[in-house]
């Protein structure tokens, strides 16, 4: 017998053969990944049911105003797909979400893969599978690569999760570090870590919103580095490359699950973060 719970679900009781259960066991041994997880892969894939949600945990406008409080564990945001981005308690480092591992990019350079309790502010996850596939021959600057990337979306009112692999020649990245409670996003990103790395393999990993959703979401491309090695990560700002190989998903439908602390409840989210996301993100906002 096989239980599972699934936040936002209904708990689902299921009579499994000794070598189903074994099998179950023994993939989330050796991927890392959680047995909701596997189980919702698995039956989506039989089913014929298409992986295009996105679950988000509280919003942008949010975190303009320094609603920093984890408000949701890792082992949650697991349960909700296998590749995303978002931040931690108290925006220390970056958060990144690939083939259904978790990890923590902190502001002295080093990334660490976070316990199941550790907790996030702002989340956004999907189960990532391609819609288009495609080769970039060259990119010469984060403002190149945005141009580029606008070919493979088909719609302005779509979400779009997107993924770039490949050997970077250069890429300009930074990381947020923790910030004193009562900071704003733009005073807790104008201290943070920046670095440049040359010639290494990695992956950029995120989503690009549309324009009507910025107050949920960092409008226009917010994409997240992952080297290959799992050394190094962060919130891209800079990039030139070559032969990158791109995987876009269209997201059509948004699951967002607000907090309920008080820092949430009693924050003023009215207003227009798009200039605030604009410098906290290093302008990088379409």
């Amino acid at each position: 017998m096989a239980h599972s719970k699934i936040p936002g679900s209904s708990p689902l009781n299921v009579n499994l053969s000794q070598t189903l259960l074994q099998a179950l066991k023994k993939r989330c041994e050796e991927t890392g990944e959680s047995l909701d997880h596997v189980v919702q892969d698995a039956l989506a894939k039989a089913l014929g049911v298409e992986h295009h949600t996105l679950y988000q945990v509280s919003t942008s406008a949010a975190l303009v105003q320094g609603v920093y409080q984890g408000c949701v564990s890792v082992g949650d945001i697991k349960a909700h797909g296998d590749f995303g981005l978002g931040t931690f308690d108290s925006l220390n480092g970056e958060g990144l979400m690939l083939d259904g591992h978790v990890y923590q990019a902190l502001g002295n350079g080093s990334v660490i893969q976070p316990a199941d309790t550790a907790t996030a502010p702002f989340w956004v996850s999907t189960e990532f599978e391609a819609d288009r596939r495609a080769t970039i021959d060259a990119v010469s600057s984060w403002e190149d690569l945005c141009s580029q990337l606008e070919q493979y979306r088909h719609s302005e009112n779509l979400f779009a999760a997107i993924r770039i692999d490949g050997v970077f020649e250069e890429l300009h990245y930074r990381v947020a570090c923790k910030s004193a409670p009562g900071e704003d996003l733009v005073t807790a990103t104008s201290h943070q870590s920046e670095f440049k790395l040359n010639n290494f393999a990695g992956t950029l990993l995120g989503f690009w919103s549309p324009g009507y959703a910025k107050t949920l979401n960092i409008p226009g491309y917010h994409l997240h580095l992952l080297s290959a090695d799992h050394q190094h990560g962060g919130h891209v700002l800079g990039i030139k490359a070559s032969n990158l190989k791109l995987q876009v998903m269209d997201a059509n439908n948004l699951v967002l699950a607000l907090p309920e602390s008080p820092q949430f409840l009693a924050a003023d989210l009215t207003g227009d973060p798009t200039a605030a996301l604009g410098q906290a993100e290093g302008a990088r906002v379409k």
